[in-house]
């Protein structure tokens, strides 16, 4: 015979009833039973409840989720799921649907009868959404065509960003470049310097309490002897506590769920993305680039009008110079209603020549006469040296991340070419490099500024149409 739980509560009723005491029912049910009678404390709730007027022996209906996450709308939300993404994983699909991973599954296997090939979920029957493209054959389902691998790019890594937050607001957002993981040595030479540098703008005794969690590069040593040195005061951090970090709770999920379902296939399209919500911010960009002019620029295609079998008549050849072109290089910044003198750099750019010839005697002043810039440049090698990094850093200088050929958004290209087709234009060209130096500086001073002013007011559209081309190029 078959002991459940009604049987065991029926007993205690009839002792109940009977008025015997707990104790009595107890060892009653011991004696005949043995080790399957029911705890003490399963016959004093019982008790209790028959005390309160109980007569039902069976369990009280559950409120709540159902037995089984298994259902036909599970099943199906999971089947839209896999239609729309074939790379998404048993996580997204836990974290859409909120069933767990043992559902999925079963639903993934048992209802959908798919397998993962080359990464990809194929459900039986029909292949009609998988993708094609240039392909390897891969082992096939059994009596379905047989699925090709795409060839896709590498997978773009994810960005760490160090968020600073209070009351008031946002503070500052620190990208980690270059870096896979936070160490106390970046935290304490680039991260706190640019937070503190910010928050002290205004009012540089302004007092500081820091509130951070207990993370490695937070706790150690030289993190906290940097933070007495700057008189930051540090609010201590129970450990395991993410609902006391108001980033943990509140911001990061924040930014989190308005990013949800969005996918980048690289990091310019995420830049694309990121920089189609600007407006006004475009106005405190510096964008800068470096250019040479050569003498003699002309292109040497000379029309003429002649007759059939004239081509080889000397009249009509036009002689130039085939060894290297002498020129200049230049290099300059422009910005919303102002620009930076035009600087002449001699021989070949470096990363050395780049802050010494340059960044020090000229970027650093031009920065300082506008109010919060924020430097653009492309990623030429002297650009992006380690010493030219270290450089900006050390110099608080924010750089506006590039991606990679883009010149069609490098608005300094078109005053280049504003420029170069003014000497085109000259009837007396420069014949010396004394010449071509001062026509450049006359072409840059006289180039209009509401001409720049309408380049960079231009940069909403252009990212616009970067976008909608997919990163591929645009009529600019």
């Amino acid at each position: 015979m078959e002991l459940n739980r009604e049987y065991f509560r029926a007993i205690i009723y009839y002792n109940f009833q009977r008025q015997l005491s707990q104790q009595e029912c107890l060892a009653g049910l011991l004696s005949v039973f043995g080790n399957e009678a029911p705890h003490q404390s399963t016959i004093s709730r019982w008790y209790g409840e028959f005390k309160r007027g109980r007569v039902s022996l069976s369990d009280d209906p559950r409120v709540g989720a159902p037995k089984t996450a298994v259902t036909q709308e599970n099943v199906d939300a999971v089947r839209k799921l896999i239609i729309e993404d074939r790379h998404v994983t048993y996580r997204e699909i836990e974290a859409s649907l909120k069933i767990s991973k043992t559902s999925i599954q079963k639903i993934v296997h048992e209802e959908l009868g798919a397998r993962k090939l080359v990464s990809r979920w194929i459900p039986q029957p029909g292949l009609d959404h998988f993708n094609s493209g240039n392909s390897k054959n891969v082992n096939s389902i059994a009596g379905e065509e047989k699925p090709t691998k795409v060839i896709r790019s590498r997978r773009v890594s994810k960005k760490m960003v160090a968020t600073f937050v209070s009351k008031a607001g946002h503070i500052a957002t620190i990208p980690l470049n270059e870096q896979r993981t936070v160490t106390a040595d970046w935290y304490t030479t680039i991260c706190l310097p640019k937070f503190i540098a910010e928050l002290r703008k205004i009012n540089p005794e302004r007092r500081i309490i820091l509130h951070q969690d207990n993370a490695s590069s937070h706790t150690a040593q030289t993190t906290r002897q940097y933070l007495m040195e700057e008189n930051v005061e540090l609010l201590e951090h129970p450990p395991y506590s993410p609902d006391l970090s108001p980033n943990d709770f509140f911001t990061f999920p924040k930014i989190k769920n308005r990013l949800r379902g969005q996918r980048f296939q690289s990091s310019e399209e995420a830049w694309y993305r990121q920089r189609s919500l600007w407006d006004q911010e475009w106005n405190s960009i510096v964008f800068s680039d470096e250019s040479r002019f050569y003498l003699g620029m002309h292109d040497g295609r000379a029309r003429v009008r002649r007759r059939r079998g004239e081509r080889r008549n000397p009249q009509f050849f036009v002689e130039r110079h085939v060894h290297h072109p002498v020129g200049v290089m230049v290099w300059g910044a422009i910005a919303y209603v102002s620009r930076s003198p035009l600087i002449f750099i001699r021989g070949n750019m470096n990363a050395q020549h780049y802050i010494h010839e340059v960044l020090e005697p000229h970027l650093l002043p031009y920065l300082d006469t506008l109010a919060d810039p924020t430097l653009q440049q492309d990623n030429a090698r002297p650009h992006v040296a380690r010493v030219t990094i270290d450089f900006f850093q050390h110099n608080d200088v924010t750089l506006l991340p590039w991606p990679p050929r883009s010149p069609d958004l490098s608005l300094i290209e078109h005053v280049w070419d504003m420029m170069g087709r003014r000497l085109l234009n000259l009837q007396r060209p420069p014949q010396t490099l004394e010449a071509l130096r001062e026509e450049l500086v006359v072409a840059w001073n006289e180039i209009p500024q509401e001409d720049i002013d309408r380049l960079i007011r231009s940069m909403p559209r252009r990212v616009g149409e970067c976008v909608a081309h997919q990163g591929a190029s645009t009529h600019y």
